[in-house]
């Protein structure tokens, strides 16, 4: 039986793959999330029209739920160059963990997550 030089190699490319999966599930996580944004603004627009009353329109939840999308679409495409990188520098034996590209992605969602929260606020307030 032939040693091989890296006896981890196997589970160390499991392990990307699990993370490339995590990588797509919370992408397409915030796809559906951005989805039913606009879905409800629209929804909103529609009742409110057949109740009769005036359409008061945010207008910014179609917008924030189609950036939504596009940005679960953008994690799942990073998540994929990530995974391909990574394979490819564990089969080099010259892996690095990922730095700016975490630092991104969080900076990104606590933007997000912050517009989102003030939107919210302000709907309420003009709306409400």
């Amino acid at each position: 039986m032939v040693e091989s030089a890296n006896p981890n190699r196997a589970r160390d490319h499991l392990a990307n793959e699990r993370t490339f999966l995590a990588w797509v599930r919370t992408g397409a996580a915030i796809v559906v999330f951005g989805f039913a944004i606009g879905r409800f603004a629209i929804a909103m627009r529609q009742l409110t029209a057949l109740q009769g009353h005036p359409v008061r329109t945010a207008g910014m939840s179609v917008w924030m739920g189609s950036g939504a999308i596009v940005a679960g679409v953008g994690l799942v495409v990073a998540g994929l160059v990530r995974y391909r990188k990574t394979r490819a520098q564990l089969d080099s034996g010259t892996f690095e963990p990922a730095g700016f590209v975490l630092d991104l992605i969080t900076a990104l969602t606590v933007l997000f997550g912050l517009v989102l929260a003030g939107y919210l606020i302000y709907t309420e307030r003009i709306l409400g």
